[in-house]
């Protein structure tokens, strides 16, 4: 591993998985299966009941930058405790309304900005006449 890599690792936690989470993960977990973006999703070891959260805890280790969107609708079930089963162990059926990823484009030039935002490549909707102004004592 090169310096970078490690200094990514020890220090940052939205680069995949940071040292702790690696040795928790080691430790106490046990790999259910991967997503297609190469996500990686465990639990805790034989699907042990957490004593402090009253059931089994489960996580995702991400590939590359940690983006919840990056999450596929039948692994989000399992994630929260939705389902009981992971996918591989049950027959997804995808919904007609599911839609392939997108990455969140918020803060990026491909944002969503709805009609009559100012940043909605400067154009707003034309004025109707219809909004009358409030006047303090009126």
């Amino acid at each position: 591993m090169d310096l970078k890599t490690f200094l990514t690792r020890f220090f940052t936690w939205w680069n995949g998985q940071t040292f702790g989470t690696q040795v928790w993960t080691a430790r106490h977990g046990e790999l259910v299966g991967e997503d297609e973006f190469g996500n990686r999703y465990y639990r805790e070891k034989g699907g042990r009941i957490s004593p402090a959260l009253g059931f089994n805890r489960r996580w995702v280790i991400y590939n590359g930058e940690a983006e919840a969107s990056r999450i596929p609708p039948e692994w989000h079930a399992w994630i929260h405790q939705i389902v009981d089963e992971p996918p591989p162990r049950q027959a997804v059926t995808p919904r007609e309304w599911w839609k392939p990823h997108r990455p969140n484009l918020t803060g990026t030039p491909g944002a969503y900005r709805p009609p009559g935002s100012t940043l909605a490549q400067n154009r707003r909707p034309a004025a109707t006449g219809d909004y009358k102004a409030w006047t303090p004592g009126r």
